[in-house]
């Protein structure tokens, strides 16, 4: 009978050795060599300092900024760990809403989103994105048109011509992957920060 066992015993082994700990090792190494700035998060710095990663939303809520897809990530309430609060962009508690087509709550928020989009910019037709969250509740990108959409307000906000914030959406927008996959989109914090850029000059 140990005759029997003992080579299953050494394939377990073999293999929890080669699967759990040299495979995840060398494409940890190689991921680490080959795109580092990836391997590391895709963090993005400002003065030396982590200010957030590519790959992950901030919630911006000033007007002088571009805002972001809405989070519907939560968190526990400090005053009673039996209930949730909303925390946007919580990489920590990825999720959706989970509210379907007949919900009220979902219906009452979006109504109430686009209302003040709406008055925001009357002249344009709202994006779906500058209202609905993503599965993740971590999108970090816009569409174009949601970008442009903001335009006006942002410009206002920092007293600036339209038509001097519109070119940085343009250079902000990313393409296709490959040209093939994908849409085109706008990364927020990286929009953010051109705009940061080109009011400091």
């Amino acid at each position: 009978m140990l005759r029997e066992i003992r080579p299953a015993i050494v394939l377990l082994l073999a293999l929890t050795a080669i699967t759990g700990l040299a495979y995840p090792l060398a494409m940890t190494g190689i991921a680490g060599a080959l795109f580092p700035v990836q391997a590391q998060g895709s963090l993005i710095e400002k003065d030396g300092k982590v200010i957030g990663s590519a790959l992950i939303g901030q919630e911006f809520k000033d007007d002088k900024y571009f805002h972001g897809r809405p989070s519907a990530t939560l968190a526990p309430d400090p005053n009673d760990s039996t209930k949730t609060v909303p925390a946007p962009y919580n990489a920590a508690n990825s999720s959706g809403s989970n509210l379907g087509p007949t919900s009220k709550a979902l219906a009452d928020r979006l109504k109430e989103d686009v209302d003040k989009l709406r008055r925001e910019n009357p002249n344009a037709s709202v994006p779906v994105d500058l209202v609905t969250t993503s599965a993740s509740g971590l999108d970090p990108n816009i569409s174009p048109e949601a970008a442009q959409f903001q335009v006006p307000r942002v410009a206002r906000a920092r007293n600036l011509p339209e038509d001097q914030v519109k070119p940085l959406v343009t250079a902000s927008t990313e393409g296709r992957l490959l040209g093939l996959l994908g849409e085109p989109r706008v990364n927020v914090l990286a929009l953010n920060l051109a705009l940061d850029r080109m009011a400091a000059k």
